[in-house]
C-alpha cells in the first residue's frame, strides 16, 4: 500500500463502476472529473454550452494566469475570512502541486515579473486541449447542451437540452456551474434558485465602479490609464494603474481594492476613493516644490513639468479641486496625496472577473457536500469566497474541484447503509 499512489488506493477503496455526474465543465468541474475517473468511477459531464472551459479560455486569451508564485503563507492569506475554510483543499493542491500537474500533461510554466505563473504557451486552449483528452482517455463523457434546472421527485437530475428535458441518475453528484459573472460564458448564477436556502447573495469582485464623470473631463479622458498611482480606501492600499473609462473606474489597481471599496460603500455610500497621484513623492517634498514655484510658470505647467502630473492626472484635480484650494501649497500637496474620489457603486455583477457570495460554509460539510442534498457535492466558484486575480481564483476553484471530487469517492466507498 506504501508504494501506492493516491489515485490507486482510492481505487483500492472505492466501490468501482458507480455512474457518476459533474455538472459544469470549467476548471472545477474538470478536476472533479479528473479524480473520480481516476478512482475507476463512470464520470459524466454536462455542461450547458456547446464546449467545456470556456471562461477558462476568455481568461487565457491575453496570457493564462494559473497561479501565484509568492509563499503558499501569504498566498493562503489572500482569500480573507473563507481562507481557513479553503485551507485543507489547498493544503491539498498547492501552487506548486498546480505547477507540477500542468508539468505532468507536457505544459511547461514560468514565472513573470510580477510572480504571477504562466503557462510558456501563455494561451488557455492547449492545456484545455490535454488535459480533456486525458479526461477521455480515463473514460470520462462529455455531454454539452444540458442546462441543469433541477432534481425530480425522487432525486434524479434534470437537464433542459435542444431534445427536451433529460433525467439522469447518478450515485454521486458534483456541482461546479461557477458564479454569476460573465453569464454569457456560462456562468450565469441561475442554479441559485434550486438552493434559496444555502445561498448568500451574489456580490461583484474584482469589478469596476461607476463614476459619474463631468462631461468635459470624460470627453477628453475616457480610455486614459492613470499610472503610477497609489490607492487607498481604509486600511487597504494598493499601487498600480487604473482606467478612466466613460461609466467609470477600472483595471488592476480598482480591482486590487475592489473588495474593500464594495464593502465600504455598502457600509457608507459616502466613502470615497483616496488617489495618491505622486506616489513616489511625500506630502512635504510636494508641498515645498510647490512653494518654490515661480510666479512665472502657471500652475498647470509646474504641475506637469516639475511634478510629473500627466494630464489626466491634471484633469482629477481640477475637476475635484476648487481654484481656491488649487492655489494654497498646503491643501494641494495634501490632495495630491489623498485626492477623494467618489463613486457611485459597482459595475454590473455581469461585467464583473468573478463574484462574492454562492453556496455557504455552513451548508456544507468537511467534503464540500450538501448538507440538505446527501451525495451531491459543489466546488469552484459556486461557494461562497472571492480572492484577487493574480492567479488565486484559479488554483482555489482546481483545488476545491479536487477536494469535492476527491469527497465524492470517499462518499462512494461508504457502505450503502448510510
Amino acid at each position: 500500500m506504501a508504494n501506492q499512489t493516491v489515485a490507486d488506493q482510492m481505487v483500492a477503496e472505492a466501490r468501482s463502476g458507480k455512474r457518476v455526474a459533474v455538472v459544469g465543465a470549467g476548471p472545477a468541474g474538470l478536476m472533479a472529473a479528473e479524480m473520480l475517473a481516476s478512482a475507476g468511477h463512470l464520470v459524466t459531464i454536462y455542461d450547458a454550452k456547446p464546449s467545456a472551459g470556456r471562461k477558462f479560455l476568455m481568461a487565457g486569451k491575453s496570457g493564462l494566469n494559473i497561479t501565484h508564485s509568492e509563499p503558499y503563507e501569504s498566498f493562503t492569506t489572500r482569500f480573507a475570512e473563507a481562507g481557513d475554510w479553503l485551507k485543507p483543499a489547498l493544503d491539498a493542491f498547492t501552487p506548486s502541486d498546480l505547477i507540477a500537474w500542468c508539468n505532468g500533461l507536457g505544459v511547461e510554466t514560468f514565472v513573470g515579473s510580477s510572480g504571477r505563473v504562466f503557462p510558456i504557451v501563455m494561451k488557455g486552449a492547449p492545456l484545455l486541449r490535454v488535459w480533456l483528452a486525458q479526461l477521455r482517455d480515463l473514460g470520462v463523457d462529455f455531454q454539452f447542451r444540458h442546462a441543469f434546472t433541477g432534481w425530480s421527485g425522487d432525486g434524479r437530475l434534470i437537464f433542459s437540452t435542444p431534445h427536451g428535458d433529460r433525467q439522469v441518475s447518478a450515485a454521486a453528484t458534483v456541482l461546479a456551474m461557477g458564479g454569476a459573472s460573465w453569464p454569457r460564458l456560462g456562468s450565469d448564477g441561475a442554479w441559485a434558485k434550486l438552493l434559496p436556502d444555502a445561498v448568500a447573495p451574489f456580490r461583484p469582485a474584482n469589478c469596476g465602479f461607476t463614476v459619474d464623470w463631468d462631461p468635459g473631463f470624460i470627453a477628453r479622458f475616457a480610455g486614459e490609464p492613470v499610472k503610477p498611482v497609489r490607492l487607498g480606501v481604509g486600511d487597504t492600499s494598493v499601487r498600480g494603474e487604473f482606467v478612466v473609462s466613460e461609466r467609470g473606474i477600472e483595471g488592476s489597481a480598482i480591482y486590487a481594492v475592489s473588495a474593500a471599496l464594495r464593502d465600504a460603500i455598502e457600509r457608507n455610500p459616502a466613502t470615497p476613493l483616496l488617489l495618491d497621484l505622486a506616489p513616489d513623492r511625500s506630502e512635504d517634498a510636494l508641498r515645498q516644490a510647490l512653494g518654490r514655484r515661480s510666479s512665472k510658470k502657471s500652475l498647470s505647467s509646474f504641475l506637469q513639468g516639475s511634478l510629473g502630473l500627466s494630464p489626466v492626472k491634471l484633469g482629477l484635480l481640477k475637476m475635484l479641486t476648487s481654484k481656491d484650494t488649487m492655489q494654497d501649497a498646503v491643501q494641494l500637496a495634501r490632495l495630491i496625496k489623498a485626492l477623494p474620489l467618489h463613486v457611485t457603486g459597482t459595475r454590473p455583477i455581469a461585467e464583473a472577473i468573478s463574484v462574492a457570495g454562492g453556496i455557504r460554509r455552513d451548508a456544507l460539510d468537511e467534503n464540500y457536500m450538501l448538507m440538505v442534498r446527501p451525495g451531491v457535492f459543489a466546488a469552484g466558484e459556486m461557494l461562497d469566497w472571492e480572492a484577487p486575480t493574480g492567479g488565486y481564483l484559479l488554483t482555489a476553484s482546481m483545488a476545491t474541484g479536487r477536494a469535492a471530487g476527491s469527497g465524492a469517492v470517499r462518499w462512494l466507498s461508504q457502505p450503502p447503509s448510510r
